[in-house]
């Protein structure tokens, strides 16, 4: 999966799979998890948020299963 660098404290990149709905995170720390069944349109709010560990933390963190991939 292609990931967009970011412009946060903690987060390196994010990535997404429209067809899975899958939300890919790779942390500063280089640990990247997957989000599941995550609604593009969070994907895109995420991508255009002002803080992106802002909005990691109030709409993604605590709403969906995920894995750690690495």
């Amino acid at each position: 999966m292609d990931r967009i660098p970011v412009s946060s404290s903690n987060i390196a990149s994010i990535g997404y799979d429209e067809n899975q709905m899958v939300l890919e995170v790779e942390f500063l720390n280089g640990r990247i998890y997957h989000y599941e069944g995550v609604p593009e349109y969070v994907f895109k709010d995420f991508l255009n948020s002002g803080s992106k560990g802002s909005f990691f933390h109030s709409n993604i963190r605590n709403t969906y299963p995920y894995s750690r991939v690495l």
